[in-house]
């Protein structure tokens, strides 16, 4: 049984007429990085400031199963990046962390110099957090958020406008937060393919409503190459896939099978289908990437930004 950090039931958030979420359940296992996919204004932002402890629900509730504590008591153990970080941009690198540590009763010189090496900004603490490049302010963003060793991190859209070196550095850093140091990450970003690079798990989310959560692998095999097969006699399609060595398939519904393997021979298939006299409605090849398959299941426009 998996042992869940976080669960939501029904979570909702109304702003005078607009439903920001709505009724939002999500799953967030412990040790996992959990993945937030959604265009601007879907409710991913929402959703993390509610879990965090900054926005009230409307409806709905959500529950940290995964500390021996209260619900207020947990949000201590959550630190969180949403939004702009907040910074003193008159103040060093090092000062924004000192006086985040102070509030905490932590007066530590090295913590705080281990926290900032751990982000790469070990050369950077000097200099006052104003004249930060956007990269280097999202990963003080960061060392904020990971103030007081929390369990739990949540981090809204952190490698938004880095550069690709930015990313891979950021992506690298959080994978050694999730491995090293045990904590569970929930991330939202519109860089759909860097996510996938991270993620474990996912939810995707479109105006508010969560339309699926899935597990990457299990993302990963809807974006798989395929042949696929409708037709309106399943049961007895599979006999004749088999007898032709597929191994790799898998049936999606009473009318539709997905073939991943020996994609060349498509045209055998077909023939042998209609030897034993199958009614195929369709067959052909299909592939997607994240990004395909995130405009397909929430209908966005080609070219919309996500």
């Amino acid at each position: 049984m998996e042992e869940y950090l976080l669960v939501t039931k029904d979570l909702t958030k109304v702003y005078k007429d607009i439903t920001a979420a709505d009724r939002v359940n999500i799953h967030i296992k412990r040790g996992s990085i959990y993945g937030l996919i959604g265009k601007n204004g879907a409710g991913k932002t929402t959703i993390m400031k509610m879990i965090a402890g900054l926005a009230k629900p409307t409806s709905g509730s959500f529950e940290y199963t995964g500390f021996n504590c209260s619900q207020t008591e947990a949000f201590s153990r959550i630190g969180a990046l949403i939004e702009a970080p907040a910074i003193e941009p008159n103040l060093t690198g090092y000062d924004n962390m000192r006086i985040k540590c102070l509030a905490y009763g932590i007066g530590d010189k090295q913590y705080i110099n281990d926290l900032l090496d751990l982000v790469g900004l070990s050369g950077k603490w000097k200099k006052k957090a104003g004249k930060y490049s956007l990269g280097q302010k999202q990963r003080l963003g960061i060392a904020l958020a990971l103030v007081g060793d929390p369990d739990f991190l949540i981090l809204d859209e952190p490698i938004n406008g880095l550069d690709p070196q930015g990313i891979a550095e950021v992506r690298e850093m959080l994978n050694k937060l999730n491995q090293e140091r045990k904590i569970t990450i929930l991330i939202s970003s519109h860089i759909l393919e860097e996510l996938s690079k991270l993620a474990t798990d996912y939810a995707i989310i479109d105006s508010g409503r969560i339309i699926e959560e899935s597990t990457n692998k299990e993302l990963r095999e809807k974006c798989r190459d395929k042949i696929a097969i409708k037709t309106a006699d399943v049961a007895k399609a599979l006999p004749v896939i088999d007898g032709l060595g597929f191994k790799d398939y898998s049936v999606v519904n009473d009318k539709t099978i997905h073939v991943f393997d020996k994609l060349s021979e498509i045209t055998v298939l077909n023939m042998e289908l209609a030897k034993a006299q199958i009614p195929v409605e369709s067959i052909g090849i299909e592939s997607s990437d994240l990004e395909e398959y995130f405009l397909k299941v929430t209908g966005t426009i080609p070219g919309e930004r996500v």
